[in-house]
């Protein structure tokens, strides 16, 4: 759930976002709760294609003792800016976290945070790359956040193609390896070329469990690849992205040729 501009969208029976607008904090005391063990994805980047993608996230509440795990809810945000109370950019899990208690003081939660492409809250090319990761507790007529909890990612997903022909070949003739690399346009909601990139062709011999790269070469303004070789050997030839601050690295499948 995104909130823009100190306005936030209520979806579902409890949405934190009904209450988690940071500027205008509800009147009354906050729960008194401390988070820790914030993890995004297993720590992995949250890569969006142009769909719907929903991310798991874990962490530990740490309540006063004098709190019930029922007198608050708790959620994961993510945000960009000074600090989550005066963010330039602020995602929040749809739902409360659901939690277990490890002691009289300590949860085990886990939550969700989900992402649209075109949808009312969705996602915008400026918004790839790095993001702060924080959370909210509301309860008790007031909410507390915390930021500075780590850092995450939310990457446009990418794809690549490699195609080599002919097959079969004869042995020292020339083989050519078309491809291209497209990634996610979270503006038009579709895969669109990705330009001026340096990928490299990789060749793996039929047996061996390796690649190697025999060159770099760089996409075409519309994302096109298109580099020749020479045929030694049996083997797989694919092309290899290795990402950028905005794209996560991909591998094409390798494709087959046989070398008569």
């Amino acid at each position: 759930m995104r909130i823009r501009a100190i306005v936030a969208a209520v979806s579902g029976a409890l949405a934190l976002s009904a209450l988690a607008v940071p500027a205008a904090q509800a009147a009354g005391s906050a729960p008194n709760v401390t988070f820790s063990n914030v993890k995004v994805n297993k720590g992995s980047s949250m890569v969006v294609g142009t769909t719907k993608a929903s991310f798991a996230v874990t962490y530990t509440v740490t309540h006063a003792s004098t709190l019930k795990a029922t007198d608050f809810a708790t959620g994961p945000a993510i945000y960009r800016g000074t600090s989550v109370t005066k963010p330039s950019d602020l995602f929040v899990s749809d739902e409360p976290g659901t939690c277990t208690a490890a002691s009289t003081t300590v949860l085990n939660c886990k939550a969700t945070l989900v992402f649209t492409v075109n949808g009312d809250w969705d996602l915008t090319n400026s918004e790839a790359g790095s993001w702060n990761v924080g959370a909210l507790a509301v309860g008790g007529g007031g909410t507390k956040w915390t930021g500075g909890l780590g850092t995450t990612k939310v990457l446009r997903a990418a794809k690549l193609t490699a195609d080599a022909t002919p097959e079969p070949v004869k042995k020292g003739k020339t083989i050519t390896v078309a491809g291209s690399l497209t990634r996610a346009n979270w503006d038009t909601h579709k895969y669109g070329g990705y330009a001026g990139q340096s990928v490299k062709l990789q060749f793996r011999k039929k047996g061996s469990s390796t690649y190697t790269t025999l060159k770099t070469i760089k996409t075409s303004s519309t994302g096109a690849l298109k580099t020749t070789t020479t045929a030694t050997v049996d083997g797989y030839y694919r092309y290899s992205f290795a990402g950028t601050s905005t794209t996560p690295a991909v591998s094409s499948t390798g494709d087959y040729v046989d070398v008569q």
